[in-house]
């Protein structure tokens, strides 16, 4: 039985979910995020606290999931193609800006879009095999021998 390789937009939106979830509970500018939770305290002196064992292993989740996202998105993209992705964001960013859609001043809501930009880009970089095979019909090495 052949499986089926194909993508859809389903797909990708589900790529950029699980993206933007784990960039968002990794740091956010709401406080609400990993960063805050456990780093941040041991920054100020104040300690683990008593969730010390809780802490790590949602850091080792995290880490597990952010070389998941980073090792494909290097394999799809590779250095230049992420930073292609990221320059397009920025660049969006910055018309943004230019169309008075979003104050140079708002540094909340540039964090927001910075964290989006690189939502996306770890959503390209997991998916962009899948899309780059249908559009060229080539497949990646990694794929070769499966």
């Amino acid at each position: 039985m052949e499986r089926d390789n194909g993508i859809t937009w389903g797909g990708v939106l589900g790529r950029f979910l699980s993206a933007l979830v784990l960039v968002h509970a990794t740091y956010n500018p709401e406080r609400l995020s990993y960063y805050h939770w456990a780093i941040a305290p041991v920054i100020r002196g104040e300690g683990l606290g008593g969730q010390g064992a809780l802490k790590l292993i949602a850091g080792v989740v995290l880490i597990i999931a952010w070389a998941v996202f980073l090792q494909a998105t290097r394999r799809s993209l590779g250095i230049t193609g992420a930073l292609l992705v990221t320059a397009l964001g920025g660049g969006i960013i910055w018309l943004l800006i230019q169309l008075h859609l979003l104050s140079p001043t708002s540094l909340k809501a540039i964090t927001h879009l910075v964290l989006v930009v690189l939502s996306v880009v770890l959503a390209v970089g997991m998916s962009w095999s899948i899309v780059s095979r249908r559009l060229s019909g080539q497949m990646d090495t990694d794929d070769v021998g499966s």
